[in-house]
């Protein structure tokens, strides 16, 4: 098999995801979560049931699998910093880039379909619940890679929470400001300055913690 067949194939499967995904948020959206069944979902994305548990392995996977990554940025953040560079400065510049380039991770979108995701989640206990586990979990994952490093789980969980509380109040700000009617524009002009003065106070309190060798 060309390696052209097999970068079309994937395109092919990867298009086939995402109008299932967006069908399916669709659907959520305007009926509720628990009102829509995997088998509507197959049908208004004209694929078969057993095709979308191929793609998705759950009905919850239909919301989160595409975004499920980001949880784990923080630690991608930690795990990949240059030597010389501390855990929050790893984190901040990993936020800041972001920010640049509008990531709608971090809320920074024009488009309303992260918006709408966000909504589901909160109004959907189940969802509700997977979300905050995932949170959790990805601070725990950066807290855990920051023990390796440091030899010490508490003081490495203490940082994790903090880390993890900065990126999650900016985001929140984010949502906040345009779901209040914020254009999106005057949000991101002074983005960057709220994460600067966000990670300016973990900052403080951690100084050269997880200063990289």
């Amino acid at each position: 098999m060309t390696a052209e067949v097999m970068g079309l194939r994937e395109r092919k499967k990867r298009q086939t995801a995402m109008r299932i995904w967006q069908v399916a948020v669709d659907l959520f959206v305007e009926r509720g979560f628990d009102n829509v069944s995997v088998q509507e979902i197959a049908d208004a994305a004209e694929v078969s049931k057993m095709t979308v548990f191929n793609y998705f392995g759950t009905k919850e996977d239909l919301v989160f699998r595409p975004m499920e990554e980001h949880f784990g940025d923080a630690a991608r953040a930690v795990r990949e910093r240059a030597p010389g560079q501390s855990a929050v400065q790893a984190v901040r510049r990993q936020f800041l880039e972001m920010v640049e380039t509008r990531d709608p991770s971090i809320g920074l979108n024009p488009e309303p379909f992260a918006r709408q995701i966000r909504r589901l989640v909160r109004d959907t206990p189940v969802l509700m619940e997977r979300a905050v586990l995932a949170a959790q979990q990805g601070t725990r994952d950066l807290a855990g890679l920051l023990a390796e490093e440091t030899g010490d789980l508490m003081l490495a969980t203490v940082a994790a929470a903090m880390l993890s509380a900065a990126r999650n109040a900016l985001v929140e700000e984010h949502h906040l400001r345009i779901g209040e009617g914020e254009h999106v524009d005057a949000v991101a002009a002074d983005a960057a300055e709220r994460a600067e003065q966000a990670f300016a106070l973990v900052e403080r309190g951690l100084a050269d913690y997880a200063r990289k060798q």
